[in-house]
């Protein structure tokens, strides 16, 4: 542990699963909290809101970028490691909010982005300059074939992976947008130079990293085309999980993380496998501490397809929920479990019911997931039950996914109303819009002109409104928190599952010497009769719900959107 986290953190479990207690909460800085009225939100925001953030029951706070950016991917598109944007702040300013949190007791980790840089970084500026120049190699370059890329990849944001740069006569492979350059980590300097960055900010004092699509360091170095025989056929076989990636996330772990007792790290995998994840987290392997996956979150993409609309497939998502759930915990790996984040719709939108039974299916999918085997993560605004936004026109968005999806689906044809209607289920805008704080202008987010407009219903759906509420979805995701940490059973114990094939019902059952919690959810708004009897409820109590007159017999009927946890 760095010197400053010792002398502040004195009172913290720094135990090697810490974390496993914990709960955690991302923050999208741009859109939290704007503190200087220039419609962007910034750090002195965040700092303005930490008794808000301790009081949900949150132990550890997770920032996305904010160091020195163009700002073309909203951060993700990294120009200056070593400082934090003007947009947000000063590098005096975080360092009072990492010195407060920790007085509060909680914990900070930032987002940190090494598998692409932006291409206004000085060493992609400096790798122009061609092979002779040092930094030249710490990119991707390789010649075209013949007047095509060197392969067919996609870029995720759509189009070529690659960018010609005629004065060199190569491409420049950038997995992202345009603006960001893959890094290459076949070169050990360029290693030794994250490992040097990596540690500036651990001994800066903060507590670990969530790591920016970690698991696609690793190129195939024959960089072969692919089929496009499906979605999942465009180039990303050949980079994700690829053949050195282990080895180069316990080369960081070895370098930067084992050095500061207690700090954790998280990984977004990209289409990752639950036998790649426990490799990850197994902590004899010594690379991260847990991963996030996302196949659960893809089960609304018909045949594959993210810009298209389809109703979730409820089956699907039990089984790819519960395949991670008992692979990781046969492997030793270990979970962050999460419905929301920067780059997903709104999961009360989404999944449940965001009019009529709006409080329901929002505490309903909170329980289902923060119950699990795994840390949770809360996303800004998840806790009062944010909605998708809902933009009617293109001009609204400020995405560059969204931006280039509605290109191409207009170039397929398909008219504008329903480019639109697919954006506002799909876009990631959904879930950026500004914090809703109360019923003010502008939520109470800026005095100022937001960068990007406020959903819809901020005046009905905000924080000042939920916490009057006695039955407040904030107040819900809080006794959810002290469940985790009063109960070892839910921080530690087993998971089995159970009605594993009712076509409405999620349900399992948590265990750990002798004490054992059952979950039961109903993910529909049709009421659901359920048989109890091969439990034992004689001296079964509840231990939570989402109706306040919740019982619980040999026989139940679960309303709409019903969560109960039973402890036995």
């Amino acid at each position: 542990m760095s010197k400053l986290n010792s002398l502040i953190i004195k009172e913290v479990d720094n135990s090697s699963d810490w974390f496993k207690k914990a709960v955690a909460y991302q923050i999208y800085p741009k859109s939290f909290k704007d503190s200087n009225n220039d419609g962007v939100g910034d750090i002195r925001g965040i700092i303005e809101k930490l008794d808000y953030i301790k009081n949900l029951g949150v132990d550890v706070i997770w920032l996305t970028p904010i160091y020195v950016s163009p700002q073309n991917d909203n951060g993700y598109d990294i120009s200056d490691y070593y400082n934090i944007d003007p947009l947000f702040g000063t590098m005096e300013d975080f360092e009072e909010l990492l010195k407060k949190v920790h007085e509060k007791g909680m914990r900070l980790i930032t987002d940190m982005v090494v598998n692409h840089t932006s291409i206004e970084h000085k060493w992609f500026k400096e790798a122009l300059k061609g092979e002779d120049n040092p930094y030249h190699d710490f990119y991707i370059w390789k010649k075209g074939d013949g007047e095509n890329p060197p392969n067919n990849w996609a870029s995720k944001f759509g189009g070529s992976a690659w960018k010609y740069v005629e004065h060199l006569d190569k491409y420049y492979l950038h997995l992202f947008d345009v603006t960001q350059g893959d890094l290459n980590w076949e070169n050990p300097k360029l290693r030794e130079e994250i490992y040097k960055m990596i540690n500036f900010w651990l001994e800066k004092g903060i507590d670990g990293f969530r790591l920016d699509v970690i698991n696609l360091l690793s190129k195939d170095q024959s960089f072969p085309s692919d089929t496009f025989e499906s979605p999942n056929h465009d180039g990303r076989r050949f980079y994700t999980d690829g053949p050195k990636i282990h080895e180069y996330i316990h080369e960081i772990n070895k370098n930067a993380f084992s050095k500061y007792e207690g700090s954790m790290t998280v990984g977004e995998m990209s289409s990752t496998s639950i036998d790649h994840c426990i490799k990850y987290t197994r902590p004899e392997n010594e690379e991260l501490s847990m991963t996030f996956s996302f196949h659960h979150l893809k089960v609304d993409y018909p045949g594959g397809e993210k810009w298209a609309l389809g109703k979730f497939d409820f089956m699907k998502l039990k089984k790819i929920l519960f395949d991670w759930q008992l692979g990781m915990q046969e492997g030793g790996g270990w979970n962050a479990m999460f419905w929301c984040n920067h780059d997903q719709p709104r999961i009360v939108s989404r999944f449940g019911d965001d009019k009529k039974y709006h409080r329901e299916s929002a505490t309903m999918l909170a329980t289902s997931i923060h119950l699990m085997q795994g840390t949770p993560y809360i996303y800004q605004g998840e806790e009062i039950g944010m909605t998708n936004a809902d933009f009617e026109s293109i001009e609204k968005y400020r995405d560059v996914e969204a931006i280039n999806a509605y290109n191409m689906l207009l170039e397929k044809g398909i008219n504008k109303y329903e480019a639109i209607e697919i954006l506002k289920n799909k876009s990631r805008d959904n879930s950026r819009t500004p914090m809703q704080w109360d019923s003010s202008e502008n939520g109470g987010f800026t005095k100022g002109n937001p960068w990007m407009d406020l959903s819809y219903n901020y005046k009905d759906i905000n924080v000042e409104k939920d916490l009057n509420n006695e039955d407040s979805i904030y107040k819900y995701y809080r006794k959810l928190a002290d469940i985790r940490k009063s109960s070892k059973v839910i921080s530690h114990g087993r998971i089995d599952i159970l009605l594993e094939d009712h076509d409405k019902v999620l349900a399992y059952k948590r265990s750990l010497e002798g004490e054992e919690i059952i979950v039961i959810c109903n993910f529909f708004e049709s009421e659901v009769k359920l048989d109890l009897k091969e439990f034992d409820l004689s001296r079964a109590e509840i231990a939570l719900s989402n109706y306040i007159d919740a019982k619980i017999s040999d026989e139940i009927n679960l309303r709409a959107y019903e969560s109960i946890v039973i402890k036995l």
